[in-house]
């Protein structure tokens, strides 16, 4: 077998949101957005098989040089010669979703699903539901008792407000207001760029981890930038609540200043952010494991949810040391329906917080074109 054509197919004209959205990692700069876009790889065989991948913008030229031709089964040779921290980063795209489409087609071709091919450890991961925006204490109140209503047994919450004093408050009152074995994790978000906003100082950082630890949060995301190494390392040293990040990391490599410097308690890879993939989680998750590390995958949301999740989900079911798995719902901006309406099957959590795998070939998708517009 050989591919013999990658595609990407994206929308054609902007999809309406339901009003303004606007993500707190973005508060208080830019604009609210009141649409969104998609793509997705298609990655085509000699043999009629098809596999599909998130895409990350692309392919470049030297993608197309060395998957055009190969056999999609070679997949560490795809790995090796672009996946390694090699490259300067230049007008680059990533190739973690071809990777991704790679390993859909090995499992078709296979009658597998993915997890299985990787090495099953269960079928069924607990999600957590990762809300997106900024809002008042009650208004995040009546988002989570919504969120637990619908079976998620674990939610994620943004800080990113001018007064970090604020945001502890909105952490509070939920904490106050829901089930002690709730699961509340809580992402501070100070990785991402802003000309407005006023990033946290190690001390705002340390007041901030001991006050959540003391609502017992179980972990607490980006609370200052990736590569202030010493800052993370004390937080992960004085804190038994977990310390998590590495959305951002370009590729597994960037993870080993963090393993040597032990800040990271959580590793958060991303499947197309960087050069990750499913090969390059498996690969990092095992490095994890080694050095007594969790992984808990980061997934994008709105338009790229399906194909993230669809394959971080294969991943995460592979892995010993994954607890839970990201899963971004937010109504009525991130819902079932506004991410996955191109999926025949939908990925739903059940009542007890888990979305099961799917037990079809590959990632165990499969896309109805006819609705992409």
């Amino acid at each position: 077998m050989k591919i013999t054509k990658v595609e990407v197919v994206k929308n054609k004209k902007p999809i309406p949101l339901p009003g303004e959205y606007k993500a707190a990692w973005f508060q208080p700069d830019g604009k609210p957005e009141t649409s969104y876009g998609f793509g997705f790889y298609k990655i085509h065989t000699d043999e009629g098989i098809t596999g599909y991948g998130p895409y990350a913008g692309g392919p470049d030229d030297y993608a197309l040089q060395c998957l055009i031709g190969l056999d999609p089964f070679f997949i560490e040779k795809f790995w090796s010669a672009g996946m390694t921290g090699k490259d300067v980063y230049v007008n680059k795209c990533s190739y973690g979703g071809l990777d991704a489409a790679l390993w859909d087609i090995i499992g078709k071709a296979s009658g597998q699903p993915v997890y299985k091919l990787l090495g099953a450890y269960t079928d069924k991961v607990l999600v957590y539901a990762a809300t997106s925006r900024l809002l008042s204490p009650e208004e995040h109140i009546e988002q989570v008792q919504h969120i637990m209503s619908v079976g998620f047994k674990a939610v994620k919450l943004r800080l990113h407000r001018p007064d970090y004093l604020d945001d502890l408050k909105v952490v509070e009152a939920v904490r106050k207001a829901c089930p002690d074995d709730l699961i509340i994790v809580v992402d501070a978000n100070q990785n991402h760029k802003s000309m407005e906003y006023k990033h946290w100082s190690r001390q705002t950082a340390k007041f901030m981890a001991r006050e959540l630890q003391n609502l017992n949060i179980y972990f607490f995301e980006e609370p200052l930038e990736r590569h202030d190494y010493k800052g993370l390392a004390e937080l992960s040293a004085e804190f038994d609540m977990y310390i998590a990040g590495g959305e951002h990391c370009m590729n597994i490599y960037e993870f080993k200043e963090h393993i040597e410097r032990d800040t990271y308690d959580i590793f958060q890879p991303d499947v197309i952010l960087g050069d990750i993939g499913i090969t390059g989680t498996k690969k990092l998750a095992t490095i994890a494991e080694y050095h007594k590390k969790i992984l808990i995958p980061h997934v994008c949301g709105l338009g790229g949810f399906a194909l993230n999740f669809a394959s971080m989900l294969q991943v995460a079911a592979s892995i010993p040391n994954c607890p839970m798995l990201e899963y971004p719902y937010d109504p009525p901006f991130l819902t079932v329906e506004s991410q996955q309406f191109y999926l025949k099957d939908k990925f739903v959590v059940d009542k007890e917080g888990y979305v099961a795998l799917p037990q079809k070939p590959g990632l165990g998708i499969e896309i109805d074109e006819e609705v992409i517009s």
